[in-house]
């Protein structure tokens, strides 16, 4: 690796710098970036500095290399521009990509508080002041101090990775810092009802194209009754999305504030956490450090949650294991094969629960993970039975499995289970009954003409129903004992694309167990 450091323009050679190792695991740091003037006694307000870097990072690089910047007093602006070559590669090789963000003079120590933003590959610059910061970036004061501009080599060409940061320092007041205000943890509901949700969402305070403002009417228009803010690696857009909630023409706005943990192993989203949380992403599973940051999710109140487990991105295929989640995302996005495999390994993850007699088991949700139009968001979404429009209700729904997911607004579900004796149970409950009683299973579907209902044990598929006519709404019932069916779930699958092969969802369950256990 080398690390060339130029002035701007004056000759100012800074020459090259030996690398230490971090703290942080595969990390490496560069030599200090330091500005001539002494601060605010010598610069007049508005006057600039700047200086340009330029290296070159080999294949193999670790995962993340720091460059640390010293801020002499008197900052008012810290802004950072940067661009990377991008040779031709052969076929099957990967090319160069090459995240940015920034730590302040807090540090860079993994979980701590020196974290002032990350933007990854979706911006080629970005500022940060008092007041104000580039969307991604978290706006406070440029104290002085060692602050690190963190780039993250995500691929790595084999010829490597020339890169240029420019850093420009503006001198001045520096201004009044903003207090951020953030969305209510209730919005007016319905009482105990079900509440449609997509809780995978990015917006331009990620790698998203879209407003906060653009979102909020899409979740509206797709018949949503919360939401969850997932940018990625970035608490930024939680002060931002108060405008967005309350009353509105269409309907309140549950807006749950989160973030999409990326990794370089897995991507999780943390789901309702306390306003201003930030969860550090920077380690592997080899690691051994996801535990720690997941019992950090659950301390801000919120829910772990793998996203697209079986994706197929580079980096985006979930290795922390499922022993940390509060539930997982089964679906994401168009129904595709990466979900198909998802839905199968969930459903071993379940007969895994029963046949070790556990009580504990790992809901499915289903989310959109819109980035830009055309993305549609809530598409899919899930819903879940809560007893009310809040925070802690719908985590709590969603926690205990009373959910399912549809692929739009037009699908909705009714399943149930009831025994001998009238007992009854509904999605993510347990109906207890005797081994050999017999248990009848019954689902409703609406918005499904040309599907067909089926209903899934720990034995596999043993019903399907003919095609749901062409008013889209269908019935099916069969009846099992719980000696034959440790637990049922149900789907609305639509005709098959390719045949032999299952078609696509409209719409699945959690399950309903059966038995006394």
């Amino acid at each position: 690796m080398c690390d060339d450091h130029h002035g701007d323009g004056d000759g100012n050679e800074l020459g090259r710098r030996a690398l230490f190792v971090t703290s942080a695991a595969a990390a490496l740091t560069l030599g200090s970036v330091t500005f001539g003037t002494s601060g605010a006694a010598a610069a007049a307000d508005g006057d600039q500095e700047t200086k340009t870097i330029r290296g070159t990072l080999p294949t193999g690089s670790p995962d993340f290399v720091y460059l640390p910047v010293e801020i002499p007093p008197g900052v008012r602006e810290l802004k950072v521009s940067y661009t990377y070559e991008r040779p031709t590669v052969p076929a099957g090789t990967a090319g160069n990509a090459l995240d940015i963000g920034v730590f302040d003079e807090r540090g860079t120590d993994l979980g701590g508080k020196g974290f002032r933003g990350w933007s990854g590959g979706a911006r080629t610059e970005f500022f940060v002041r008092a007041d104000d910061a580039t969307p991604g970036y978290i706006p406070g004061p440029v104290r002085p101090g060692t602050w690190h501009i963190a780039l993250g080599p995500y691929t790595v060409a084999p010829e490597g990775l020339p890169y240029e940061i420019t850093i420009t320092l503006t001198y001045g007041s520096p201004g009044t810092p903003v207090k951020p205000v953030y969305p209510p943890e209730r919005a007016k509901g319905r009482g105990r009802a079900w509440y449609r949700g997509d809780c995978h969402l990015h917006s331009w305070y990620s790698d998203g194209r879209r407003t906060l403002a653009e979102l909020a009417a899409l979740a509206r228009a797709a018949g949503l009754d919360f939401i969850n803010s997932s940018e990625h690696n970035t608490q930024s857009a939680h002060a931002h999305w108060a405008d967005q909630a309350g009353p509105h023409p269409d309907g309140e706005l549950l807006i749950l504030l989160g973030e999409e943990v990326t990794t370089r192993n897995g991507h999780v989203l943390a789901l309702g956490v306390d306003p201003g949380t930030f969860i550090d992403w920077r380690y592997r599973a080899r690691d051994n450090r996801f535990g720690k940051y997941a019992r950090q999710i659950r301390r801000a109140g919120g829910l772990v949650v793998p996203a697209h487990p079986h994706a197929t991105c580079i980096g985006c295929n979930w290795k922390f294991g499922f022993g940390e989640a509060d539930a997982v995302e089964v679906w994401n996005g168009a129904y595709s094969p990466e979900d198909e495999v998802a839905l199968a390994d969930w459903d071993g993850m379940l007969v895994a629960a029963v046949r070790d007699g556990r009580r504990d088991w790992i809901p499915a949700m289903g989310n959109s993970d819109t980035h830009r139009d055309p993305d549609p968001v809530g598409r899919p979404q899930t819903v879940v039975l809560a007893d009310d429009l809040t925070r802690e209700a719908i985590q709590e729904g969603l926690r205990a499995g009373r959910s399912y997911v549809a692929e739009s607004k037009d699908v909705s579900v009714s399943f149930t289970a009831s025994g001998a004796r009238g007992e009854h149970a509904g999605i993510g409950e347990r109906l207890k009954a005797d081994p050999d009683t017999p248990v009848t299973v019954r689902m409703e579907a609406t918005g499904s003409a040309g599907c067909t209902i089926r209903f899934v044990t720990d034995q596999g598929v043993l019903f399907t129903s003919p095609t749901v006519p062409d008013s889209g709404t269908g019935s099916a019932q069969w009846r099992t004992t719980a000696s034959y069916a440790a637990y049922v779930r149900a789907e609305v699958r639509r005709p098959p694309v390719i045949p032999g092969f299952p078609g696509p969802l409209a719409a699945f369950t959690n399950p309903i167990f059966l038995g006394r256990r």
